[in-house]
């Protein structure tokens, strides 16, 4: 190849490096939370409430595995949205209230859950699509009053995670209503303590907490064997029993 050959083809391949590069796409991982009625972690972001941590920097990262009931979603990281001490401020709704998401990153969706307590209150199909933008559920509250805590889960399609946020609300409005001491009884009369069992709880079992556990390791918790369906490491919440999306039971 001539010298001139040489500087054409080099001068060709500086033009092309950046396109080539621009080219490759990226991937962006999903992130979402309730936004109004304000969650706990919007809450947090928006310095309403003080004391909370990391989550302040990263409201939309809640991300646990499918089937938790906790705020924060089984992170250590972010226990503060567990803490019940701490002075929520809780939104005054009526018999409904529309839940509005922000998403700073979009993935298939399977479905949204709403729960207070127990009790599911909604399902929400995601018609395995990308969110829209924005997403608002209108929930009716029906049978519930005064101070309530709902839990909301988006529940993503091609992974086994899920993203949480804690909603807390005051339905009906205002403040609940304070009540009369009730009248003074006197004390019960006392009874002998029933006798001591010897039976000792279940133990762990082999399940630990900072472990990496590969597809198919089997582990032992609370008298019961689980099979892992994700690789993951274990952190405190993430027990077997709570996260059927890491673990089955054999």
């Amino acid at each position: 190849m001539t010298v001139k050959r040489k500087l054409v083809a080099a001068a060709a391949g500086a033009i092309l490096a950046p396109i080539a590069i621009v080219a490759i796409p990226q991937v962006a991982s999903a992130h979402g939370y309730v936004l109004s009625p304000p969650s706990r972690q919007a809450n947090c972001a928006q310095g309403k409430v003080s004391g909370c941590g990391a989550i302040v920097y990263e409201p939309q990262s809640v991300e646990g595995p499918k089937g938790l009931r906790s705020c924060n979603g089984g992170l250590p990281g972010f226990a503060e949205l567990n803490d019940e001490s701490k002075p929520w401020p809780a939104a005054s709704v009526g018999n409904s209230v529309t839940f509005n998401w922000k998403f700073t990153a979009y993935h298939r969706t399977t479905n949204y859950e709403y729960y207070i307590g127990g009790t599911k209150i909604a399902d929400i199909s995601g018609n395995n699509s990308a969110p829209k933008d924005p997403t608002s559920h209108t929930v009716s509250l029906n049978g519930f009053s005064g101070r309530q805590k709902v839990l909301a889960i988006w529940n993503i399609a091609d992974t086994p995670m899920a993203f949480y946020s804690c909603i807390d609300l005051q339905i009906g409005g205002g403040n609940p209503p304070t009540t009369s001491n009730p009248p003074t009884t006197s004390n019960p009369p006392t009874t002998s303590n029933p006798p001591t069992s010897t039976s000792n709880p279940p133990t762990g079992g082999t399940w630990a907490a900072g472990t990496s556990y590969a597809v198919g390791s089997t582990v032992t918790y609370g008298g019961a064997t689980y099979r892992c369906q994700m690789a993951h490491t274990a952190i405190q919440g993430w027990e077997p029993p709570n996260t059927p999306a890491l673990w089955t039971r054999q």
